[in-house]
């Protein structure tokens, strides 16, 4: 079975839903260019063609980006839990719309929003699950 290089990329960050996020970012933000090969951060296995993204590769590579390119991989890597540090008040301000709204998509899914439940304490302290079940994405990723 051939799987894309976009499948690739998800199955490799699956179980980890801040990984998930930031690749699922550079996926659909800016026509997904800055998830395909030949980024320094695109790593391929040549013995096996296993890919995957090393995120701490992003900063010492954003040289040569317009800043708005610049503030959304700094962000996206962030995002990934490898110890890049942004400043959001400085870095949020220069996306773009359609760029912020993944942003804020991506963050719910960091989050777990995805997964969560309606939860109901009852006064004898035991919980249940609510009559609204598991609920939506407090912010669902765009439509493609």
């Amino acid at each position: 079975m051939t799987t894309t290089h976009e499948e690739q990329l998800r199955t490799w960050a699956k179980g980890s839903y801040p990984l998930v996020a930031a690749t699922e970012l550079l996926l659909r933000a800016f026509g997904g260019r800055f998830a395909r090969e030949g980024n320094p951060w695109v790593i391929k296995d040549p013995a096996h063609g296993n890919i995957w993204i090393d995120f701490e590769q992003i900063p010492e590579n954003v040289g040569g980006l317009s800043g708005g390119e610049r503030r959304f991989l700094l962000l996206t890597a962030s995002l990934a839990g490898v110890g890049v540090v942004v400043e959001l008040g400085e870095v949020l301000p220069g996306l773009d719309r359609e760029v912020l709204n993944l942003v804020l998509a991506a963050v719910a899914h960091a989050g777990g929003s995805h997964e969560h439940s309606d939860i109901v304490e009852h006064a004898d302290g035991t919980l249940t699950l609510g009559s609204r079940g598991y609920l939506p994405p407090l912010y669902p990723w765009p439509e493609r």
